[in-house]
Parts: C-alpha cells; sequence; structure tokens
C-alpha cells in the first residue's frame, strides 16, 4: 500500500481522518507539541490512538519555538481562552501560521521515508477564523510542496475539510473511530471544560449528530 503521513493532534476530527487513511494506506502518524495547555493530555490521546490504530511507524516532535513566540492563548498562559463560540474575526486561540509549521515538518519526513500523501483533519466549518484552515491554503501549499522538494509528487490532503461537524461524527461512527480517547478542550486536561469554542463545536456537533459523547466534562 501507498506510505502515508496522518497528521494528529489527538482530536475528533483528525482521528477520523486517520481512520480515512487507514484503509487504504500504509499509515505513519505524527504527533506535535507547540508548547500548548493541554500538550500532556494530547501527547496522551494520541498514543491511545496510536494503540488503537497501529499504524507502521509514528513519529512526536516538538516545536516548543510557539510557546517563545507567544501571542495565541493557546501558547501564553497570560491570554485567556475564552468561553463561547468564537463566530467573527481571528480568535485568540489562533496560533500564528501553525499549520505550515505542521506541514512543513510533515513534508520533509514524507520526503525521507517515500510517503506521497500527507493527511490532515482541517475543517472549513471549524476553521472559526483561523486562515490556515481555509481550502485555498492548502492548494497554495500543494504548489509550494511541488516547487520546493525533491519528490515533488507529495501532496497535502483533506478529505473532511468541506463536512459539517456533525456530518464528521457520523461519519466517525461509521468508520469505528473512538471518539472516548479523543481529546478536544483547549483548556483543561482532567475533564473538559465544555465552555471554550472547541468543546462547544464538538458538544453541538454530537447532539446534532443524535450520538452521546462519552469523554467527561466538569460541571465548574
Amino acid at each position: 500500500m501507498e506510505k502515508s503521513i496522518v497528521l494528529l493532534s489527538g482530536g475528533m476530527d483528525s482521528a477520523v481522518v486517520a481512520a480515512i487513511a487507514s484503509q487504504e494506506h500504509e499509515t505513519y502518524f505524527l504527533h506535535i507539541n507547540y508548547g500548548q495547555r493541554t500538550e500532556k493530555k494530547e501527547s496522551e490521546v494520541f498514543l491511545s490512538l496510536v494503540n488503537y490504530f497501529k499504524p507502521r511507524k509514528y513519529l512526536i516532535i516538538t516545536m516548543e519555538h510557539f510557546k517563545s513566540i507567544g501571542g495565541s492563548a493557546l501558547t501564553d498562559t497570560k491570554i485567556d481562552v475564552p468561553y463561547g463560540l468564537s463566530e467573527q474575526g481571528v480568535p485568540p486561540t489562533y496560533v500564528p501560521f501553525r499549520n505550515a509549521n505542521f506541514l512543513s515538518a510533515s513534508v520533509s519526513w514524507a520526503e525521507v521515508i517515500g510517503a506521497k500523501k500527507i493527511f490532515i483533519g482541517a475543517t472549513e466549518e471549524d476553521s472559526a477564523g483561523y486562515p490556515d484552515c481555509k481550502k485555498g491554503f492548502y492548494e497554495t501549499f500543494n504548489d509550494l510542496i511541488k516547487k520546493g522538494t525533491k519528490s515533488k509528487d507529495i501532496q497535502i490532503v483533506t478529505p473532511i475539510i468541506h463536512l459539517k461537524k456533525y456530518e464528521i461524527v457520523k461519519l466517525g461512527i461509521k468508520l469505528n473511530v473512538p471518539f472516548h480517547l479523543t481529546w478536544s478542550c483547549y483548556k483543561r486536561e482532567d475533564r473538559a471544560c465544555g465552555r471554550c469554542d472547541s468543546c462547544l463545536r464538538r458538544l453541538r456537533a454530537f447532539k446534532e449528530a443524535g450520538i452521546s459523547d462519552t469523554i467527561p466534562y466538569t460541571n465548574e
């Protein structure tokens, strides 16, 4: 089977994409720690998903420069993670140019192992104002790969980019994705806060899909 890399954060979207890629590809899972608030939890979740999907190989790398740069509520504890859905503008949880950094690392690994595709769980509905979650961003990045790599045939794949969040949940159930192992909360690592943008989008998606979300939420 064709070798493919899956960028796996541990969230529900990337888990669904991992299931999609695992159907017809020899998968290599990549997880990136970048000094985010929930780094420990996301790493634990990633390893649980590795154990579930059993990729050919996995890799964890660290990009601590995001924490030094700051400017995001996810990496700078001086900036509060806001409660409520983010509907307009770029929210404080945006990590400046994060996905470009992640994709660059993925392309580097792809060149070394001979992978032709890199799967990422980006969704335009869930972009919440993030400019690096748009379809056009990934199309442009694919052009960059052709110009800046030796192999020139590596492709970023975004299989759920146009799906609604509840559609992703339904697809995940169909593919037997272990949603109980995933984590979406921006703020906490013990029990999901249930009030940040990411938690609220997740809860709404499960409700609209008519499916119970079984991860623990706090009542605080």
